[in-house]
């Protein structure tokens, strides 16, 4: 049985966090283990020593990359805290579309996970432009740290007790039949999201326009206070005036250390 001593853990710790922001507290050791113990036996490591040193010193990103896939947690579903999408709909998709002259809509679905957040966005889209649609661009960018979780949300396939609790509209002009157990999205959804990994630590974002709508949620759950107000001012700076960030209900920003204006509970805005 493979287990970590105190000093292999905060090693560890230390490593995530100055690559990934993830924040590890004691309480996670267990969890560590239980998702890296067989990641270590498949790599014929017997400690985590040298596991932490194999991490460290390989240059081609294949053993952090299989790290991150493991550490990191992926729960969602789709219309996660479905107030978000009745209100992107009933109040922000109208002020956009009233306000934004290109007709040009930049959305960015941060931290995407297995891509129901980024697709239930797109199907809100759909709805409200209806025939409308095909003067704008309303393609969603969806990122994520895990490849793992980027390669299952590109397919777009997911089991027929996900999807059950959609709105049967939805269903039908969304979704297609894969297989007995599984629906698959069409092409006109799964077109309009753009999947990238990307790290959230990046010192610079390199987006060459700004967004108008930002979601994070459920993500700055697993940093500290720093990092969160570091990646929130990042957020600010690569946000059109106006626009709106949604972060999770079990969230919340300081507003003495944030630009954003309190909306509501999990909603600011850039003025």
């Amino acid at each position: 049985m493979i287990d970590i001593s105190d000093k292999e853990f905060h090693r560890l710790a230390k490593y995530i966090h100055n690559n990934y922001g993830i924040y590890l507290k004691e309480e996670k050791r267990a969890l560590v283990v239980g998702r890296l113990r067989s990641l270590l036996i498949q790599n014929q490591f017997t400690n985590f020593s040298d596991y932490c040193e194999y991490v460290i010193s390989d240059r081609t990103g294949a053993a952090a990359e299989a790290l991150i896939n493991r550490i990191t947690t992926n729960h969602t579903y789709f219309m996660r805290e479905e107030e978000h999408f009745y209100y992107l709909r009933d109040r922000v998709l109208p002020f956009l579309e009233s306000t934004i002259k290109d007709r040009d809509l930049r959305i960015w679905s941060a931290g995407c996970s297995t891509g129901e957040e980024p697709y239930t966005m797109a199907m809100v889209i759909g709805d409200f432009f209806g025939n409308r649609k095909m003067f704008w661009d309303t393609k969603i960018l969806a990122t994520d740290i895990s490849s793992q979780v980027l390669k299952q949300a590109a397919q777009g396939i997911y089991s027929n007790d996900k999807i059950s609790s959609l709105p049967p509209k939805w269903r039908m002009d969304y979704f297609r039949g894969y297989d007995d157990q599984n629906s698959i999205l069409k092409d006109s959804i799964k077109n309009e999201i753009i999947f990238r990994k990307f790290n959230l630590m990046e010192r610079v974002f390199p987006f060459k326009r700004k967004f108008h709508v930002i979601f994070c949620r459920n993500v700055m759950i697993y940093f500290d206070a720093r990092t969160k107000r570091d990646l929130v001012n990042k957020f600010y700076d690569s946000m059109e005036n106006g626009g709106y960030l949604f972060i999770g209900h079990s969230e919340s920003l300081i507003r003495g250390e944030t630009p954003f204006k309190y909306i509501r509970p999990a909603l600011y805005r850039k003025e």
